[in-house]
C-alpha cells in the first residue's frame, strides 16, 4: 500500500505510544477490552479505574479528550438503546427522579454504556496511534490468517478508488438534474449503487488477472522485515496497561 492510504482517524505524532510496534498495541487493546467486558457491572469503582487508564494512555499519546469524545459518538445508537432499557426492562421497579424505572434495566444500561464506551475509546486510541498499513503489519506479525490480512490489504488499497468513483458518479447524476435529497429519486440512487458494484467487480477481476500474470500464488509477499518486530522490552512496556486492567478485573470479580 502506498503511503497515501492513511485513514482519517490516525493522528501523526512522535509520542511513545506512536513509536510502539503495532502488534503490541493490538494485543494490549484486545486484552484491555476483554478485562473490561469480564468485569462485573456492579463494580463501579473498576470502571472508574479503567477510565483513568484510558485517560493516561491518551495523554501519553497526545490525543485530546475533545477528539476522542467527538469520534466516540459512533456508539450513539447503542446509547439510545441503553437509555430505553430502564423504561422497558422487567423486574423490580425503583423511583429515580420521580420515574418508575426497572432496576435490572438500569444495571443493563450502565453495563452497556460503561463497557461500550471504554471499548470504543480503546479502539480509537489504537486507530489514532497506528496507521492502517501498520495495523495490517501488526496482524501479520501476530500470525493472523493470511486470507484476512489479504482482504484487509485489498480493501484499504482500493477504498480510495471506490470512494472517488462514487463521487464522480454522484457529480454526473447531479449534472443531469438529479437531486438525491428527494425521496422519489431513490431509484436513481439504487441504480448508481448497482453500477458502482459492477465497476468494482470488473476492476477486481482485472487486478486479480494482473496479479496472476505477475506470479501471484495465493499468498501475499511479506510486508514486514523480521528486524522490525517488537523487542522484549517493548512488550513489557506495552503490557503495563493490560496487566493493570486484568488485575482490576480480577479484584472486581473477587470483591463482587
Amino acid at each position: 500500500m502506498g503511503a497515501g492510504h492513511g485513514h482519517v482517524l490516525y493522528r501523526d505524532s512522535d509520542s511513545p505510544v506512536h513509536r510502539l510496534p503495532p502488534e503490541v498495541k493490538i494485543v494490549a487493546m484486545v486484552v484491555f477490552t476483554v478485562a473490561v467486558v469480564a468485569t462485573p457491572r456492579e463494580a463501579f469503582w473498576a470502571f472508574g479505574a479503567y477510565a483513568l487508564l484510558v485517560a493516561a494512555v491518551a495523554a501519553l499519546a497526545r490525543v485530546g479528550p475533545r477528539w476522542l469524545l467527538s469520534r466516540a459518538l459512533i456508539e450513539l445508537p447503542f446509547v439510545l438503546f441503553a437509555v430505553a432499557l430502564p423504561f422497558l426492562g422487567a423486574g423490580e421497579r425503583v423511583d429515580v427522579l420521580g420515574l418508575r424505572l426497572s432496576e435490572d434495566g438500569l444495571h443493563g444500561a450502565w453495563n452497556i454504556l460503561a463497557k461500550g464506551t471504554l471499548g470504543v475509546l480503546a479502539s480509537l486510541l489504537l486507530a489514532a496511534t497506528t496507521t492502517t498499513r501498520d495495523l495490517i503489519v501488526g496482524l501479520d506479525r501476530l500470525h493472523c490468517p493470511q486470507v484476512l490480512t489479504q482482504i484487509a490489504t485489498f480493501m484499504l488499497r482500493y477504498l480510495d478508488v471506490l470512494v472517488g468513483e462514487a463521487r464522480r458518479m454522484r457529480v454526473a447524476r447531479i449534472s443531469r438534474g438529479d437531486d438525491p435529497r428527494f425521496l422519489w429519486q431513490l431509484r436513481g440512487f439504487a441504480a448508481g449503487i448497482g453500477a458502482l458494484f459492477l465497476r468494482a467487480f470488473e476492476r477486481g477481476e482485472r487486478v486479480y488477472l494482473a496479479m496472476l500474470s505477475r506470479g501471484y500464488t495465493g499468498r501475499m509477499p511479506a510486508v514486514w522485515q523480521g528486524d522490525g518486530a517488537a523487542t522484549a522490552g517493548q512488550w513489557l512496556v506495552a503490557a503495563t496497561v493490560p496487566v493493570v486492567a486484568a488485575s482490576i478485573a480480577a479484584t472486581a470479580v473477587v470483591l463482587t
